[in-house]
């Protein structure tokens, strides 16, 4: 794409610039919170995060590797890596799909079922710093 063709970015003024440093550093705060919840309770924050997405992707209680992959924003060889040490730790368990064999489901375990709720939980209390209430979305 040459130079002509691509927009120019408005440049951020003071507002701006105050709102994406306020953005940042809510939100590294809550990364370190998640750090150390997760570190806590014996696992990293990928497999947390790991555990979440499978539990949490709409319509359903499994993900495949390929979505964990794009959920993460991780490639799909390290995701795939990720979750055998879930499989390992007994967090999650892999199943062919049925109608693909291609595909690979992941499931929580009842041990990383158990382990993110209770995260989930803790987590939750944080997320109001975002203004997100999660009561609202329920009507």
């Amino acid at each position: 794409m040459s130079s002509s063709t691509k927009q120019k970015a408005a440049l951020p003024d003071k507002q701006d610039l105050e709102a994406m440093s306020l953005f940042r550093y809510e939100l590294r705060k809550f990364l370190r919170v998640s750090e150390e919840i997760s570190n806590a309770a014996g696992i990293t924050t990928l497999q947390y995060q790991l555990l979440l997405h499978v539990r949490g992707f709409p319509e359903r209680k499994w993900a495949t590797v390929g979505e964990l992959a794009e959920r993460l924003q991780a490639a799909p060889n390290g995701t795939a890596a990720l979750v055998s040490r879930c499989e390992t730790a007994g967090l999650v368990t892999r199943k062919i799909d049925k109608t693909d064999r291609r595909q690979v489901q992941v499931h929580l375990t009842a041990k990383g079922e158990r382990c993110l709720l209770k995260l989930a939980a803790e987590h939750k209390a944080h997320y109001g710093s975002f203004g997100y209430v999660f009561d609202d979305r329920r009507e």
